[in-house]
């Protein structure tokens, strides 16, 4: 009878011992399901405190890139050279300076030499040309410099008014059944919209893409100078002139960019209120194709379009087989003709907005010790620069000699790393990987640019203009920007002015009908274009100098 109550007590301990398990195991799943929630939690919180910091610092902090080393302070790379190798003979070599010319100081009259000048005589009135001594009549014995002034002429407007003068045969006038007579001819048929001149018209589109002056403010401007002319006017002024006479040039200047080697591209988000078939507030986009860096003949083209998607740069590049320099837009990804090389502009920006706040030179920072191989590639790629008489040939074989072994320990310092997802450092990672192919492409030619920054400076004007006039008030509208945006951006990295060269198209007229010849001599690096632009600055510094 004991021995059976011994046993039921064992049993019953048994199953006591096995419900504690039990238990025991429940509480060790819910613990472990609570720590890995909290540790979520905290993963969380990380990547919104360090979100918190990221906008705080592009509300705040200061806009440059640029990263200023303390004194002392030694980076991944400086630190490996200084202690540990020796100055490269070869390296030496390629970036000896050359012997220091201080730069000459400009004088202040050569700053204004193509200025007119007018001289101003500070004359002696005539009942003071006596001599106070013996009463004898002055005479004027020279004269010498007081001062130097600059005077603004503002901006004025008149009304020219053109008459054709006729001739006919006062003889054949009696016997004649139909008299001869001849008339003068209006050569200058620039303006087949409205009664604006072509240096008006230059004026306005200088003003706006330029100065980025908007026309609600041009029209009072005009009101000042005398004139009621309402912004719907001068809307219509540049739509309808740059349709006309820009078109021409900037479809010919799209046919010689494709038919390059090296082309670059960006895109910015634009307004356009009456777009047939989708709401005001919806975005349209600018987009920005150049020539490439390094190409003789400088070419900015603007291309407006309702929509972001890749079919927009695929078109408008049909044809194109050269290297295409880009950001990590993954619309690129439709054209398949051309090679694409990536910006490592952006890929530095992702490292630095990876870093800590106050950890930008702790080098146990993961984003920290990429940033070190990626300027230690500008710094390389600043040498290419400095050293101008290089071709592509030398550039090519420097950045492989130089350059890769670099970027061989850049990407296995990458494959290494590993962060929280959705942090910024995870951001970075990702979007270094994804383009890793992309972003090799550079070493494969020398004409290639390491970075997109020259077509975000080209975009830059377009962004400038946007913060003041806000948006397009039509698709019209909009591709007549962009019209005038790609010539006067061309104007600009061509290194001519803008105002001349806008108006000398106006007056030139640029149509389909013309040869690619013909157009060729209207573009801002021909020879021909530039001496009729400063023929255009000579007879504009005459006019004024006549109306002093």
């Amino acid at each position: 009878m004991a021995r059976d109550s011994r046993e039921q007590q064992l049993i019953e301990l048994k199953d006591t011992v096995k419900e504690l398990n039990t238990t025991i195991k429940n509480l060790n799943a819910l613990i472990e399901a609570a720590n890995k929630r909290e540790a979520e939690h905290l993963e969380k919180e990380k990547v919104l405190q360090e979100q918190i910091e990221y906008l705080t610092k592009k509300l705040f902090g200061k806009s440059s890139e640029k990263r200023d080393d303390f004194e002392g302070q030694l980076n991944l790379f400086n630190e490996a050279e200084t202690l540990m190798a020796e100055p490269d003979p070869e390296e030496q070599e390629f970036t000896t300076v050359e012997k220091h010319t201080r730069k000459k100081k400009i004088k202040m009259t050569d700053k204004f030499a193509n200025l007119p000048v007018q001289k101003v005589l500070l004359d002696v009135p005539e009942d003071e040309r006596i001599c106070d001594i013996c009463g004898t009549p002055l005479e004027r014995i020279g004269e010498e410099f007081v001062r130097r002034e600059i005077e603004l002429i503002k901006p004025s407007l008149k009304i020219i008014e053109y008459y054709s003068v006729s001739y006919g045969c006062p003889k054949c006038k009696e016997d004649a059944e139909v008299p001869h007579i001849v008339k003068g001819r209006d050569d200058q048929k620039h303006m087949l919209h409205g009664m604006a001149s072509a240096g008006t018209v230059a004026w306005v589109m200088y003003q706006k893409y330029v100065n980025c002056l908007p026309l609600y403010r041009q029209e009072k401007d005009f009101k000042m100078y005398g004139a009621e002319i309402c912004r719907g006017t001068i809307a219509n002024w540049i739509i309808n002139n740059a349709e006309d006479f820009f078109r021409p040039m900037h479809e010919y200047f799209q046919r010689k960019l494709v038919s390059g080697k090296y082309i670059m591209a960006d895109e910015t988000p634009v307004q356009v209120l009456k777009e047939p078939g989708r709401r005001a507030e919806t975005k349209s986009y600018m987009w920005v194709f150049r020539s490439g860096e390094y190409d003789s003949e400088q070419i900015v083209l603007f291309h407006y379009s309702p929509t972001r998607a890749g079919q927009t740069a695929k078109e408008f590049l049909e044809g194109f087989h050269g290297y295409l320099m880009t950001d990590g837009y993954g619309g690129y990804n439709k054209l398949k003709d051309c090679t694409r090389t990536s910006c490592w502009a952006h890929v530095r920006r992702y490292l630095i907005d990876a870093i800590p706040k106050g950890k930008e030179y702790d080098h146990t920072q993961p984003a920290v010790q990429g940033l070190a191989y990626v300027d230690k590639l500008f710094d390389m790629e600043r040498k290419i620069h400095e050293k101008k008489s290089l071709n592509f040939d030398a550039i090519k074989e420097y950045r492989l000699k130089k350059e890769k072994p670099v970027l061989e320990g850049f990407w296995k310092w990458l494959d290494c790393q590993t962060a929280i997802k959705n942090s910024r450092l995870y951001k970075a990672l990702v979007y270094i990987q994804n383009r890793r192919q992309f972003l090799e492409t550079y070493l494969e030619d020398g004409g290639c640019s390491f970075n997109n920054n020259t077509s975000e400076r080209s975009c830059k004007a377009f962004v400038t203009g946007r913060k003041n006039w806000l948006f397009s008030d039509s698709t019209k509208g909009a591709d007549a920007s962009a019209l005038t945006y790609s010539m006067v951006e061309t104007a600009k990295v061509c290194g001519v002015d803008v105002y001349y060269y806008l108006k000398y198209l106006l007056i030139k007229c640029p149509s389909s009908q013309m040869s690619d010849e013909e157009l060729e001599k209207l573009s801002p690096w021909n020879p021909e274009c530039k001496e009729a632009l400063d023929e255009l600055f000579r007879k504009h510094q005459d006019a004024i100098f006549d109306a002093m």
